[in-house]
């Protein structure tokens, strides 16, 4: 698992920055629906990110994380994975994830990822000009993955997803696929991880610079696999760095150093 139920993102809300936010109902290229949570920025920058949570699905980390974006001038929509499986759209304590992880297909999950970036370029959504994904551990690989999707996303963001190898899913190792991603890459790591050692990383680099795609990864020493979470206050200045990095990547329309 990747954060705690009472995990939330370390950073501190502006006061009036997000227009509105609600739960919304996207519909994917197969007629399958799932849940989102979709944030507006009162002052839009342009800028439009789809947000990727970790293998518990939307819960409140991911909602409030959309809302810190909206109120950095980024809409935003965080969505669910498990609308196909699950028989209601309760992520709480009870929710048994890693059984309906087992029942994710890699060409469902793009379906939704794609549902979601369409509605980003929506009215509704913003009609946002650049287009973004960011994913935490399951959804930090798949946000990799999503720089191969066809969607002209300017740009993807991983926090602490597996580069290499396979995983509980169909879903490909991103550095298998390196030749076929469009658009920047950021991946930011935990050097106290062991799910995904140096070696991994190193990997994923060399991968990324042989196909020539813009790049930048980032270690943090010592800090471990979910270390972005106000609940890890010895990890603040990191997770500050990873969310100032993160910013300047959605703003920054030119190349990612790599």
């Amino acid at each position: 698992m990747c954060f705690d139920l009472d995990s939330r993102p370390p950073i501190a809300p502006i006061t009036g920055g997000a227009l509105d936010h609600a739960d919304v109902r996207v519909t994917a290229a197969d007629g399958a629906t799932f849940r989102s949570f979709m944030a507006r920025a009162a002052a839009p920058t342009g800028a439009g990110i789809v947000v990727l949570p970790d293998v518990r699905g939307l819960h409140p980390y991911y909602e409030e994380l959309a809302l810190r974006f909206a109120e950095a001038g980024v809409d935003a929509i965080a969505i669910d994975y498990f609308g196909r499986t699950a028989p209601d759209d309760d992520r709480g304590e009870d929710f048994a994830f890693m059984e309906h992880v087992a029942q994710t297909r890699y060409a469902t999950l793009a379906a939704d990822v794609a549902a979601a970036a369409a509605a980003l370029r929506t009215a509704t959504g913003g009609r946002v000009t650049r287009l973004h994904a960011v994913g935490f551990c399951f959804g930090g690989r798949l946000s990799f993955d999503a720089a191969t999707m066809g969607l002209e996303l300017d740009g993807v963001v991983g926090f602490y997803g597996w580069p290499v190898g396979s995983t509980r899913s169909d879903v490909p190792a991103p550095a298998d696929l390196t030749d076929r991603m469009a658009g920047r890459v950021l991946g930011l790591f935990g050097g106290g991880d062991p799910g995904i050692p140096p070696e991994a990383i190193a990997t994923f680099e060399a991968s990324l610079a042989a196909a020539a795609v813009p790049h930048e990864l980032v270690t943090y020493a010592g800090a471990p696999h979910s270390f972005f979470d106000r609940k890890h206050a010895e990890y603040a200045a990191d997770s500050a760095d990873a969310w100032t990095r993160v910013l300047a990547f959605l703003g920054d329309g030119g190349e990612t150093a790599g």
